[in-house]
């Protein structure tokens, strides 16, 4: 390979997240430099945040030298993809393992964005501040500056599991469901933050029993004027009687006092919208964009989609509508396949949805913290189907949401649970799957890895059957679908019966 070693900045499209997370760009940049020199290469900067598709394009595109994408922040997939895609120089997304600086979030979001492109490429991380003094990502990164490549264990990837007969006869029950009726996915919008990894279109969604139609969310505005005060009223008064928990002005010195019931209440114009919407196109689930552009205008979405995967909820016909936020059609496809999965079951509905933000050792297992901004529903803090009790509502980090609303926050009760992913590789759609437990942390250590993350947002510690090392390497997705209970057969029979290329990810015991 090349002596010569490009490092790279991708970065979030804003201004503000990239000038906070500089002294951590540049800290990681100088220990990536270190290791590099001490393999006898030498590397040099691509000067200044990608922080745009063209920069990419105009910045990346003409190196051939080898490159390392420096990811220890929240970026954006075609801040690299843009301008590396039709190349075939080697090309290594290289990641810190932290909570608050969510480094691996952007790299998992940008590998699956790769992958989904066919553009080749290698991942390395490290949770030491000095990178040279973790031997393993050493011997990573020495096989990627000879090789080009690093080559990582399959050991914890099969593609077939044991699938008894009951489990096999409901997955071709749900499939038949879906075959007769082909589930209609209402989005607003397309995928957020560059996540072009998960959107599939009508070409692939086709294949398996899905399709989509499109709606501007300049719609919510617009239609929001004509929603009556009395319908946002009586939501208001819902959501309070059944539990949910507001957190309306609080740490006010944190900018949060802008948080007023008023902005609960436009929250609700939205959901209230946004239902009407699902029943004019008798929509089965929906995903919604994170719209940079409509965030200066309306409050973030959040408490409307917990609702909306909660049977709990204002107008409710006792049904959820399983939704994904950034309109991440990877998660809204395994969420109303697992849905269906749970009812035909006998169990409950709710299908959640959250990032893998984070993950650590505890008590001889690792567990993986995942936290999304508010689109779990309340299930997950009660398992009480009729109950908003243990959701909590407090105002979205005004950094990122400039018009004040709340999050769907609340901590994740303990129990079995099945999760899954979809994603495109080799221009076909796959379907990751998992069995695990989610588990309850001691409140010393739930609080220290809630507060080092974000502690606005939804949170879930869960044993996933796959530790550090299987996730980074291999998972094409920051965003991961789980349900309460063990519908893992039926979810692997259910996926092969609707033509997914099914992996299964399972560390060894």
């Amino acid at each position: 390979m090349k002596p010569r070693i490009a490092l790279f900045w991708p970065g979030d499209a804003r201004d503000e997240p990239n000038r906070l997370a500089i002294d951590n760009v540049r800290g990681a940049t100088e220990q990536l430099e270190r290791a590099i020199r001490k393999l006898g290469r030498e590397p040099y900067l691509v000067e200044g945040f990608l922080s745009k598709p063209h920069h990419a394009i105009e910045k990346l595109g003409p190196i051939d030298d080898p490159m390392i994408g420096v990811c220890v922040h929240w970026l954006y997939g075609p801040h690299t993809t843009d301008g590396v895609v039709g190349k075939d120089n080697p090309l290594l997304l290289a990641s810190n393992f932290s909570g608050q600086w969510p480094g691996l979030v952007g790299l998992l979001n940008t590998g699956a964005c790769l992958e989904s492109l066919n553009r080749p490429f290698s991942r390395i991380w490290t949770a030491e501040p000095d990178f040279s003094a973790d031997d393993e990502f050493m011997d990573r990164l020495d096989e990627w500056c000879t090789t080009g490549a690093i080559r990582y264990s399959e050991e914890a990837i099969q593609y077939h599991a044991p699938i008894s007969e009951a489990a096999s006869k409901l997955a071709k029950e749900v499939a038949a469901d879906f075959r007769s009726r082909r589930a209609l996915i209402l989005m607003l919008g397309d995928t957020s933050m560059g996540m072009i990894n998960g959107y599939f279109g009508p070409r692939l969604l086709n294949r398996h029993g899905f399709t989509e139609h499109k709606v501007d969310q300049a719609w919510i505005i617009d239609r929001g004027k004509n929603i009556a005060q009395k319908r946002i009223d009586d939501a208001f008064k819902f959501v309070k009687d059944k539990g949910l928990t507001f957190h309306w002005g609080e740490g006010a010195h944190l900018g949060t006092a802008d948080f007023t019931e008023e902005a609960t209440k436009e929250q609700l114009r939205d959901y209230l919208v946004v239902k009407d919407l699902l029943e004019e196109f008798q929509a089965d689930c929906l995903g919604w964009q994170y719209q940079l552009g409509l965030i200066p205008l309306r409050p973030p979405s959040d408490l409307a989609e917990g609702l909306f995967n909660s049977t709990c909820r204002p107008e409710s016909n006792g049904d959820t509508v399983a939704t994904a936020t950034e309109a991440d059609q990877g998660n809204v496809v395994p969420m109303e396949m697992l849905k269906r999965l749970l009812k035909k079951k006998g169990l409950h509905q709710a299908v959640m949805f959250h990032d893998v933000r984070w993950g650590a050792e505890h008590e001889g297992r690792f567990l993986w913290l995942l936290l999304n901004s508010g689109s779990c529903g309340a299930y997950a803090f009660n398992h009480d189907p009729d109950s908003l009790e243990g959701a909590h509502s407090y105002r979205q980090p005004s950094l990122y949401f400039p018009t004040p609303g709340g999050s769907f926050a609340g901590e994740s009760l303990p129990g079995e649970m099945t999760w899954a992913r979809a994603y495109i590789k080799g221009d076909e759609l796959c379907m990751d799957i998992g069995r695990g437990e989610v588990v309850k942390l001691p409140p010393d250590v739930r609080d220290q890895w809630w507060e080092g993350t974000t502690r606005q947002w939804p949170f879930m510690a869960a044993d996933m059957g796959i530790g550090r090392d299987t996730l980074m390497a291999h998972y094409l997705s920051n965003h991961v679908a789980v349900a309460y209970g063990d519908v893992f057969e039926e979810m692997v029979a259910l996926s092969q019966e609707m033509g997914f290329r099914v992996r299964i990810l399972a560390d060894p015991k």
